[in-house]
């Protein structure tokens, strides 16, 4: 059986700033990937810093981390410094994905008018700057959404009463053609939500992406 606590081992290494999201993407491992192997760096200071000083004020950290955490392909599941990570890679000389990514392609092609729902401020401007970016030039209608209070109750460990704040967030939305949840810690609110606009999270694709990026799936025995 390979161990996914060897830097040497075959696998795809997520980078987390927070323990929660572990099990969310060992859930769907699990689920739609069996046999995959992904390997946690958790760092939790990275989003600390990122949100004092700017994204780019953890490139060095970062590149520390990533660097240490052995050869093969990269996925940051934070949507904070995601852009920072990705243009770490010819540094890296692996491939890195930020997990919203794939999120964000799929925003500008259910629809222009798009409204961006965020628990921390420092995720809206990268993810805005992400959206404009999948959008290639096509015109689009971006509109950010700081929900009072979410990221307080996750960051006290009430994670149900932080994704009811999103929720009720989203289901306020009017005007927009898709619904995006900025961070993979608002994932579950999309089960709650009784708006009719799709409301899109980034886990699930983005794990797929990282995945399908070359990856050898090494099955256990």
């Amino acid at each position: 059986m390979t161990d996914p606590t060897d830097p040497t081992a075959p696998g795809l290494v997520l980078l987390h700033t927070s323990a929660a999201h572990v099990p969310v993407f060992d859930a769907l491992r699990d689920r739609n990937h069996p046999g995959a192997v992904l390997r946690h760096l958790v760092v939790p200071e990275l989003l600390e810093r990122a949100r004092a000083e700017g994204p780019q004020a953890v490139a060095p950290a970062l590149l520390e981390a990533l660097a240490g955490a052995g050869s093969g392909p990269v996925l940051v599941t934070c949507s904070t410094i995601g852009a920072t990570a990705e243009a770490l890679a010819p540094a890296l000389g692996a491939p890195v994905l930020r997990v919203d990514r794939p999120m964000a392609a799929a925003a500008v092609r259910t629809g222009a008018r798009i409204a961006v729902l965020a628990t921390v401020e420092s995720t809206l401007a990268p993810t805005v700057e992400l959206l404009a970016e999948e959008a290639g030039g096509r015109p689009v209608e971006l509109r950010t959404h700081l929900v009072d209070g979410a990221w307080e109750r996750f960051a006290a460990g009430d994670g149900a009463g932080s994704l009811e704040r999103v929720a009720a967030a989203a289901d306020a939305v009017t005007g927009a053609d898709v619904i995006v949840l900025a961070q993979v810690s608002m994932t579950g609110a999309a089960d709650l939500v009784a708006t009719r606009i799709p409301v899109l999270s980034s886990p699930a694709a983005g794990l797929a992406a990282g995945l399908a990026g070359g990856l050898r799936q090494v099955a256990a025995p």
